[in-house]
């Protein structure tokens, strides 16, 4: 069974989580349609990703 040899310190232990956050969602003015959405994600509302058109109405 393994053990660790000595106590690990609060701040290595900190140190080791520091990066499990949830970090908050960042959102991006839509060009064309002026509307929120996320960064690298389709716009809903016009159906467009990249200047192409990817969902019909």
């Amino acid at each position: 069974m393994a053990v660790p040899k000595r106590k690990v310190s609060s701040h290595r232990r900190g140190n080791r989580r520091s990066h499990d956050s949830l970090g908050v969602d960042s959102y991006v003015e839509d060009s064309n349609s002026g509307e929120l959405r996320r960064s690298h994600h389709i716009d809903i509302s016009t159906g467009m990703y990249r200047g192409k058109k990817i969902l019909d109405k």
